[in-house]
């Protein structure tokens, strides 16, 4: 397996319970508190970072005339409804 690039060294503050609490898993788990680090903010990336981005996204696309609007939508799939029932 090989190595990830992995950036200079972060420092940060913490609350001691949740430092406490990574300390925990990283003993428990016989791996580093940077391994537990990781590992939680890839599932925070990979949850609500991602909604994060996509918003920003999905406005970023309104603002260049990307969307559509509300109410055609509706009356839209309400044709489509009313000529599968048909």
């Amino acid at each position: 397996m090989s190595e990830r690039e992995l950036s200079d060294p972060i420092t940060m503050r913490l609350p001691l319970d949740v430092l406490s609490e990574i300390g925990e898993i990283a003993e428990i788990c016989d791996r580093s508190r940077s391994w537990v680090f990781v590992r939680a903010l890839k599932s925070y990336l990979a949850a609500e970072g991602r909604e994060i981005i996509e918003l920003a996204q999905a406005r970023r696309d309104i603002e260049n005339g990307l969307g559509h609007d509300l109410d055609d939508v509706i009356d839209e799939v309400d044709a489509i409804v009313k000529g599968a029932a048909a």
